[in-house]
């Protein structure tokens, strides 16, 4: 048991040391919203065969969102300006000129049958004009090359990737797989090269991006003719670096843009946040968490205490880890990350309430082995609850994109970090402590030795909450229509990076200090504005769609600010969220949910995996719907808060199941209502302790947050009472209707 013990403790150390180095020497980047960063701004161009009108536009800015995806820069902003501008806002990026030069690469990839040299009194590379079929373009020496039309182009590619062949001796490379008709066209061609002799200039291929000969392989003289390269794969050679590699990969996966692009201004811009919001918020947070941690003492003592300092590692160690991953973060971001301490409280809490059951029941006499007990009892629902969340992040990172991929990132991170913290770094500390004299003396210290206020109570009049499950159910489905009435008859107030806006800049004669514009503005009717600095003496406006008039009334309020405010610009801006970003975010949301409920109903049988989703489903509409009566905008500070209620409303549901699995090996000719409600009585305490953990943290948020997270944590408040109620009282009684329904046999897990 020591050998373990220490073994765990020195894990714990290790996890914790390089927390603190990766902490302190990797710097963290800060989003938008906190610290502004590098704005560049495109145009397109129209082409022979294409207009630069607003649908181009608006394809060209998937394309460009998933290339920022691949650069690594997480939560952009980019948003059609105008018919044919784009706005791209990137924080953190070290080298804007760079990253404007791959976003603005046109990546027009083409793939050419040479038909010999070119002469050197040949013009430089053009089409020729009496061979309209034909290109001359030199090669990676310098040598002109005759082309043919080309074979195939980029849409028939599959997929590239930068490799590196150490073995092989060609360095970095970039496989490429065709696909669909491209593997016969790839065979086509290069059988039709492989038809002249080896040395011949026409038995090479051309792999042309742009306009430029990037790579011009000649068919390895082991290729018959007619027979050519099958298997729909090839490999682009050219003495990359590893940048030059991935960078060309990227832009083939990314795919090619409808129409061309120009830079035509590149600017450092400003947070949209103030000082003061972020002072403010930073007070919250500290407010939040040092109140969390005091109850937490006050519920388990010294065994509260530990906690506590566990809950400090966990905070250390996801730091650390968003630092190491190069993750941005924003506002929300970081109010999400203080929450997700609270809510790392939950499995403490779940391995104190069963150590205190442990050592009720006397089977356990001593804090010790209560705690052993309590360890090894709690596991398998904390083992589920963060498999159904990891389930949730992995799919959102892998089939989202854009805030919605990081927010799986930064979702993923808290749930490992937690688990270390509470497994781990919380059971080394409990486990030594319980082990001193001291505590063995006087068992009352740790916290443990007692039962508890709310389970006294429960037991002295142990009420039967599931005598009649449909009285719930009908409630639920009262509170589901009035939901579902505010959005129907209210309708969403979608945020502008939903629906798009207006953007007003403005050059003054004088710097313009961003709070007093924003308060400027929300005095004059316009809370939800968003201001930002950009340049020398000039500032951006974004609202959601405006009249003239509302125009007028901002430019109005700016010039009240300073002596002098000349409007630069007046555009339509598009939304930031576009419809493939939130096509993608659905399908992820869907296919999450579904993964969740095959793990669920493999964990605890079908009928408990269906009811936990329905509970999700019921508390995801009941939060909506309240935001409609309420009026309040369905943003991006909104998903986020949407995206942690899924997960705790799933994590609720998974205690209260693996609480009737436990009891249901116990007693298998029990009714399931009456071991439902044995269930409910007995995971209550730690329901209510750990949603008064994270009460505190939003409430702090909420009231000292400022008006900036208002919103987020008022959402989150709602998704923590809502998740509650359905953990007990949507979900449960479902899955008893079911089971009485369907007639199913007892529910006892396999």
């Amino acid at each position: 048991m020591n050998r373990t013990l220490h073994i765990r403790g020195l894990i714990a150390l290790a996890a914790v040391a390089l927390s603190l180095y990766v902490a302190l020497t990797v710097p963290v980047h800060l989003g938008l919203d906190l610290r502004g960063g590098t704005q560049i701004v495109l145009e397109t161009r129209p082409t022979a065969t294409a207009d630069a009108d607003s649908d181009a536009t608006d394809r060209t800015v998937e394309v460009l969102r998933g290339r920022i995806d691949a650069l690594g820069v997480t939560e952009p902003t980019i948003a059609r300006s105008g018919s044919n501008r784009i706005v791209i806002e990137l924080p953190g990026v070290q080298d804007p000129t760079k990253a404007a030069d791959v976003l603005g690469r046109t990546a027009q990839l083409t793939f050419h049958q040479v038909l010999g040299t070119a002469s050197s009194t040949d013009d430089m590379p053009k089409p020729l004009p009496k061979r309209p079929r034909q290109q001359v373009l030199p090669d990676e020496a310098g040598q002109l090359l005759r082309l043919q039309a080309a074979s195939l182009t980029g849409n028939d590619v599959k997929e590239a990737a930068a490799r590196f062949d150490q073995q092989g001796g060609a360095g970095w490379h970039v496989t490429v797989d065709f696909k669909g008709p491209g593997r016969d066209g790839w065979a086509r061609l290069t059988s039709e090269a492989a038809c002249h002799p080896a040395g011949d200039p026409s038995r090479r291929v051309a792999i042309v991006l742009d306009n430029k000969i990037i790579s011009s392989p000649q068919v390895d003289p082991s290729v018959a003719c007619g027979s050519g390269i099958t298997g729909g794969s090839t490999q682009i050679t050219g003495s990359f670096s590893d940048s030059e590699a991935r960078e060309l990969a990227l832009l083939i996966n990314g795919g090619a843009l409808p129409v061309p692009v120009e830079t035509v201004e590149q600017r450092t811009v400003g947070p949209t946040l103030g000082a003061q919001a972020i002072t403010a918020s930073a007070w919250a947070a500290v407010v939040g968490t040092a109140l969390t941690s005091l109850f937490i003492i006050a519920a388990y003592r010294l065994m509260g205490a530990l906690a506590t300092i566990a809950l400090a590692c966990y905070g250390l160690i996801s730091y650390a880890a968003l630092a190491a991953l190069g993750a941005t973060l924003t506002l929300p971001g970081l109010a999400g990350f203080v929450l997700a301490i609270g809510m790392a409280v939950d499995a403490n809490v779940l391995v104190f309430e069963r150590a205190r059951e442990e050592y009720a029941s006397h089977h356990r006499p001593t804090p010790r082995s209560s705690l052993t007990a309590g360890f090894r009892n709690a596991f398998s629902a904390i083992a589920d609850s963060n498999i159904t969340t990891l389930i949730a992040a992995g799919l959102l990172f892998f089939l989202a994109s854009g805030p919605v991929r990081g927010f799986g990132v930064t979702l993923g991170i808290g749930v490992l970090a937690s688990m270390l913290s509470a497994l781990v770094i919380t059971r080394v500390l409990a486990g030594y402590a319980a082990a001193r004299p001291w505590v063995r003396r006087r068992p009352c210290l740790s916290g443990i030795a007692h039962t508890g206020t709310i389970r006294d109570r429960l037991t002295r009049t142990s009420p039967n909450l599931m005598r009649n499950p449909r009285r719930w159910l009908a409630a639920s489905a009262a509170a589901l229509v009035l939901a579902a009435s505010g959005i129907a008859l209210r309708g969403l107030d979608f945020g502008i990076e939903f629906t798009g806006g207006r953007l007003i800049e403005y050059t003054t004669a004088t710097p313009v200090e961003p709070d007093r514009a924003r308060a400027s503005l929300a005095d004059a009717g316009f809370p939800r504005a968003v201001v930002q600095t950009s340049g020398d003496n000039q500032l951006t406006v974004r609202t959601s769609p405006l009249t003239n008039a509302q125009a007028a009334e901002i430019t109005e309020a700016i010039r009240d600010l300073t002596s002098r405010a000349d409007m630069l610009r007046d555009e339509t801006v598009g939304p930031s969220l576009g419809d493939e970003l939130r096509r993608g975010a659905l399908i992820a949301l869907a296919v999450a949910l579904a993964a969740q409920l095959i793990y669920l109903a493999t964990r605890f049988r079908w009928l408990f995996g269906t009811a936990a989703v329905a509970a999700l489903a019921h508390d995801v509409v009941i939060l909506i719907g309240i935001f409609a009566w309420l009026g309040k905008p369905i943003d991006g500070v909104f998903l986020a808060a949407l995206l942690t209620v899924i997960g705790y409303s799933v994590n609720d549901s998974v205690v209260v199941f693996d609480r009737i699995r436990e009891l249901s090996r116990r007693a298998r000719k029990a009714p399931l209502s009456r071991i439902s409600n044995q269930a409910l009585l007995q995971t209550l305490p730690r329901t209510v302790n750990t949603g008064m953990g994270a009460a505190f943290i939003l409430t702090a948020l909420a009231v000292l947050g400022g008006d900036t997270l208002t919103d987020f944590a008022l959402a989150l408040l709602i998704g923590l009472a809502v998740g509650t109620y359905s953990s007990m009282f949507t979900a449960t009684p479902l899955a008893i209707e079911i089971h009485n329904h369907t007639h199913a046999p007892h529910p006892a897990t396999r």
